[in-house]
């Protein structure tokens, strides 16, 4: 089985390092930089919680063209990057193979299957790239429940949860999901299948959606932004904003989520950088659209207020809007 590893960054080099040491797959990463030569070199190095994983992949490269068609595509780049790379993606999937994406927030793929028409979000895939050449009948959709860090050039350091939640688009079983799983789980990933995957989706964003955006503007980290009563108060906020999105689109999750824990963050190990704050440290562009611009495009079509929304949104695009013009 072929399998690559598209963007082995903080969560792709997490999984590539287990995969390839456990010699699951034929293991291929697409990575750029110090931290590319460092894989060629060593390997990739992961750091879970003081168990030390070195695995080395069969190919590193940052041409996506040098490597053949795969079974199996795991896509860990940023959604703000993501439509850049539908034609690589494309080419690397073949006839046959499938693509698992490992995303933060709403993802490019959301309407397919879903009852109406069926399109992609224009925020997140303005060109329709994704959709047609990639081709939404191709994705593993995904929640990723891991927090990792590059803390050198072919180093991952891992602390706290390692849960992969997989499921179909179209809410089916497959073959394929359970296959997913599988792999997964011979690499030591604590992985499930799940028959409503867009449901674990707003599960997830309710926290990241209410968290990330807040860490990179104020560069606290989780646990002390939790430490803020006024702070925990607006993480709140927008939680319960995203909840109201999120039910009126057929999602009620009101009982499955602690709000409580969503404002204290006392789940969240002391040190623990949001995937945001990573980005906003490094220039990165920041995935503003998947965590809340798209969220504020579906309340519009349900029309549904967002007070605490409608001022942190502006403030993260600007944000994002100044690193990138400091690069």
């Amino acid at each position: 089985m072929k399998v690559c590893v598209f963007g082995a960054g903080a969560v792709g080099g997490h999984v590539a390092a287990r995969l390839a040491a456990k010699n699951v797959a034929e293991i291929s990463v697409i990575a750029r930089g110090a931290h590319l030569e460092a894989i060629r070199q060593r390997g990739i190095t992961l750091d879970s919680e003081g168990e030390i994983i070195t695995g080395k992949p069969a190919i590193a490269t940052s041409d996506p063209t040098m490597l053949p068609p795969q079974d199996l595509v795991i896509v860990a780049l940023k959604t703000s990057t993501l439509p850049s790379a539908a034609d690589a993606i494309a080419r690397l999937l073949g006839d046959k193979g499938n693509a698992l994406f490992l995303l933060n927030g709403i993802p490019w793929w959301w309407r397919y299957g879903l009852p109406g028409t069926a399109e992609t979000l224009r925020l997140l895939d303005p060109e329709s790239a994704l959709w047609n050449r990639v081709r939404p009948q191709r994705v593993i959709g995904s929640v990723v429940y891991s927090p990792n860090d590059i803390i050198a050039p072919g180093m991952i350091e891992h602390r706290g949860f390692n849960r992969f939640i997989f499921g179909e688009p179209d809410g089916s079983s497959s073959a394929r999901v359970q296959a997913t799983v599988e792999l997964f789980a011979r690499a030591g990933m604590k992985a499930e299948a799940t028959p409503d995957v867009r449901r674990q989706i707003w599960r997830k964003l309710v926290t990241n959606a209410a968290g990330n955006p807040l860490c990179a503007l104020t560069r606290l980290t989780l646990g002390e932004l939790g430490a803020d009563p006024g702070l925990g108060q607006l993480m709140t906020q927008i939680a319960r904003e995203v909840m109201a999105v999120a039910a009126a689109l057929g999602w009620d999750i009101a009982k499955e989520i602690d709000l409580a824990k969503v404002a204290a963050r006392t789940d969240h190990k002391p040190g623990v950088r949001s995937s945001m704050q990573q980005d906003m440290m490094l220039k990165r562009p920041l995935e503003v659209e998947a965590h809340l611009g798209q969220v504020q495009a579906f309340a519009r079509e349900k029309n549904i207020p967002l007070p605490a929304i409608d001022v942190v949104l502006p403030l993260v695009r600007g944000l994002d809007q100044g690193l990138q013009r400091g690069r």
